[in-house]
C-alpha cells in the first residue's frame, strides 16, 4: 500500500528562531476548517499573518509544523470574523483533498489535530496550573506537578475480509442510504491490535475470521485517529448485524460494489487491493 506521508514536508517541533509573524504558509484553523486565498501563489495559504487580519498575531497560540520546501509552516486557530482580507474563504478538511491534494490535506489534518490539542490541553489536567509547551518535543508539562500530555491519537483498526471471493461490505447506521465500507472500531486500552479486529468484526457482523495480516497505517484527522488496516478471511459464522451501529452488511463479488469510500481514505486502498487481486485471478482462470 502506498504511503500517505509528505515527501517535501520536514517535520520540525523548535522554530529555532522562526518567527509566526514573518513570511511563511499559515494553516488557520476554525471549526474544522481550512482558511484558503483566491489569487495566483504557489499555494492558496496565507503567506503573511499581518496581510489576513489586523489581530495581533500571538506567539504562544501558533504552533510550529515543520519546514515545506524550506518554508516555516505555522498551526493557529483563527475566528472567520476577524479575517479582513476578502480573497479569504473556508473549506472543510475532507475538501482539502479534492481542491489542494494529498500532501496539503495531511498538513491541513495535523494542524487541526495540534491545534484541538493546544487548546485543550492549556491547564494541568491534574492540578490545573496553566501548562508549558515543551520545544524538545511535541508535548505539555505542568510547571508544578510536572505531568506531561502529548498530543491525543485514537488507534483504530479497519479490516477488509475475504470469503470465497467476495468481500465484506457493511452500512454503518450513520452513513448516508447506499453507501458501503469495510468494517472498523477503536482499540480498547490493554488490547493488541489482532484482538481488537477480531473483537470489532465479532461484535458488528457476528462472524470468526483468521489469516489477519497487516497491510499499512494512515492519519485520519476526523477527529484523532491513526486507522491501522488489516485483511482477513472468514473462517465460520454467517452475517449477523449488532443491530445499532451497523445498518446493513453483506458479501460483495467484485461486479456488485455498491458506492464506496473515496479514493483518499484507507477503506477505498483496502477494497481497491481486494478488487486488484480478484481481477488477477480471473485473469489467471482465463
Amino acid at each position: 500500500m502506498p504511503t500517505l506521508t509528505t515527501h517535501r514536508f520536514e517535520r520540525l517541533i523548535d522554530p529555532g528562531g522562526h518567527d509566526p509573524a514573518a513570511p511563511g504558509w499559515h494553516f488557520l484553523i476554525a471549526d474544522g476548517q481550512l482558511l484558503l486565498l483566491d489569487g495566483d501563489g504557489a499555494l492558496p495559504l496565507p503567506r503573511v499573518w499581518a496581510e489576513i487580519t489586523e489581530a495581533p498575531c500571538d506567539p504562544a497560540g501558533s504552533i510550529f509544523l515543520g519546514l515545506l520546501d524550506g518554508v516555516p509552516c505555522w498551526a493557529a486557530a483563527l475566528t472567520p470574523a476577524l479575517v479582513s482580507v476578502a480573497a479569504a474563504r473556508w473549506i472543510g478538511l475532507r475538501a482539502v483533498y479534492t481542491e489542494l491534494g494529498e500532501e496539503l490535506f495531511w498538513l491541513a489534518g495535523r494542524a487541526a489535530q495540534l491545534i484541538a490539542w493546544n487548546e485543550t490541553h492549556r491547564f494541568c489536567g491534574r492540578c490545573g496550573v496553566p501548562t508549558e509547551r515543551l520545544t524538545t518535543e511535541r508535548a505539555t508539562r505542568c510547571p508544578r506537578c510536572g505531568l506531561l500530555n502529548f498530543p491525543r491519537l485514537s488507534p483504530a483498526i479497519i479490516v477488509a475480509i475475504e470469503r470465497d471471493g467476495k468481500l465484506l461490505l457493511a452500512r454503518n447506521a450513520a452513513f448516508k442510504n447506499g453507501f458501503f465500507s469495510i468494517l472498523a472500531g477503536f482499540v480498547e486500552p490493554g488490547e493488541d491490535l489482532e484482538s481488537a479486529v477480531r473483537r470489532e468484526v465479532r461484535e458488528e457482523v457476528g462472524i470468526e475470521i483468521d489469516d489477519i495480516r497487516y497491510q499499512g497505517s494512515q492519519p485520519w484527522p476526523f477527529p484523532n485517529s491513526l486507522m491501522i488496516g488489516f485483511t482477513a478471511r472468514w473462517a465460520g459464522g454467517e452475517i449477523a448485524i449488532d443491530g445499532r451501529e451497523i445498518a446493513e452488511a453483506g458479501w460483495f463479488g467484485p461486479d456488485e460494489m455498491p458506492e464506496l469510500p473515496a479514493s483518499i481514505s484507507i477503506s477505498r486502498r483496502l477494497i481497491d487491493g481486494f478488487l486488484a487481486r480478484a481481477a488477477g485471478a480471473g485473469t489467471e482462470r482465463s
